[in-house]
């Protein structure tokens, strides 16, 4: 599980503040079924902080429309599409309204027609507290590090308002409590509270502001729209035959993060000597081994489903590379450290070994890691393999 512990800064608690939003009549706080109850209109209270539970009290206070609810959308699956999960980072909802993670690295400009974009709906609620100064609140907003996360984006009827909701201070809480604008018979709105969990996330649109985890990483789908991935094997180099080690398809088995911390981010890495010939023991000096490292998001949905990459992790495995060093796991943050491993090349019939050290996080789940041999490669090519709690098909063509 994500451990937020490091980029809390709560305020007065959620439900408190909602009360005393202004122009809002809440329903009772009380049960989810309870009747609305209209309460005169307060003053809207201080927004000290730019956090999970703060930006989402503001989102709370916002008259979405089908503009917002556009931009929104068409991000989420914009980044997904890039292989990142169903996210819209609050740097890019500045920078560039409507825009999915990589989109930019892409060049990829968004095409939705927008009327106000949602930056512009905050930056009044920002401004409004003398707390936050408006010409800079947006500035701090895109540093954040927070993203609007929408998950089973992909299901929305395209007009239901979303529920409103954050990560709590325990990310690995399997609900938390949840807004959603509706309107009386009276004409007039108000808001719900509601119990959001799994299930509730499965029917219902639901935005929830979390922490971004994955736009720092390269994926398989950015790799291959941007040209990066090589189509056929390299055939012969120097007399010599290599060959080209890809992950062909990825399956979760199940999630490893609560609702509200997104989905799975897989960190795969694999140790190796690229394009390695050796006719002497002492031509192993000429080389050193490589890490090779992306990410493989793994949406809620996805759970289950194999997913087709066809991502290279060595591009020129030759015959004489007996042994990588291999290591998979899901990301979760803390401190830094490292693990190591080791492979092996053969030189005329002699192994010798080689050792990698690979960077991790001490709260990372560790999914599998160990050396994996070319002989390994070679019985389970092209068939899928159970590794801890995923499945992976390796092809070495």
């Amino acid at each position: 599980m994500k451990n937020f512990t490091l980029a809390r800064s709560l305020s007065a608690s959620f439900a408190a503040a909602l009360c005393a939003m202004t122009s809002l009549s809440m329903a009772s706080c009380d049960r989810m079924d309870a009747p609305m109850q209209e309460s005169p209109e307060t003053t809207i209270p201080e927004i000290s902080d730019i956090s999970p539970e703060g930006i989402a009290r503001m989102l709370c206070g916002v008259d979405l429309t089908s503009d917002q609810l556009s931009e929104v959308h068409s991000a989420v699956l914009s980044s997904a599409a890039n292989g990142y999960d169903e996210e819209y980072t609050f740097k890019d909802m500045v920078n560039s309204p409507g825009a999915g993670v990589g989109d930019a690295i892409l060049g990829v400009r968004s095409s939705i027609e927008r009327g106000i974009p949602l930056r512009d709906l905050l930056q009044e609620q920002g401004g409004a507290t003398p707390s936050t100064r408006s010409s800079s609140f947006l500035d701090e907003l895109s540093r954040s590090g927070l993203q609007l996360y929408w998950p089973y984006s992909e299901d929305w009827d395209g007009k239901t308002l979303p529920t409103i909701t954050f990560c709590p201070d325990d990310a690995t809480a399997s609900s938390n409590e949840g807004y959603i604008r509706e309107k009386g018979n009276n004409g007039r709105w108000h808001l719900r509270k509601v119990i959001v969990d799994e299930e509730y996330s499965r029917t219902h649109p639901v935005w929830i502001v979390n922490w971004n985890e994955d736009s720092a990483y390269m994926t398989p789908q950015m790799l291959e729209k941007m040209g990066c991935v090589p189509e056929e094997p390299v055939q012969t180099k120097a007399g010599t035959t290599f060959r080209t080690l890809r992950i062909k398809e990825f399956k979760a088995h199940r999630n490893y993060d609560s609702i509200f911390a997104g989905g799975s981010e897989f960190i795969i890495k694999i140790g190796a000597i690229n394009s390695f010939k050796a006719d002497v023991a002492a031509d192993i000096r000429l080389f050193a081994p490589t890490i090779t490292d992306m990410v493989i998001n793994v949406k809620r949905k996805q759970v289950g489903t194999f997913i087709r990459l066809n991502a290279v992790l060595v591009s020129e495995w030759s015959s004489q590379l007996d042994e990588s060093a291999f290591l998979m796991l899901e990301d979760d943050g803390g401190k830094r450290t490292t693990w190591k491993c080791g492979g092996s090349v053969k030189i005329q019939s002699k192994s010798y070994g080689f050792e990698v050290e690979f960077p991790l996080n001490q709260n990372d789940d560790i999914v599998w890691r160990g050396p994996m041999s070319k002989n390994y490669f070679e019985r389970y090519n092209g068939s899928p393999n159970r590794l801890g709690d995923v499945s992976v098909t390796f092809t070495l063509l």
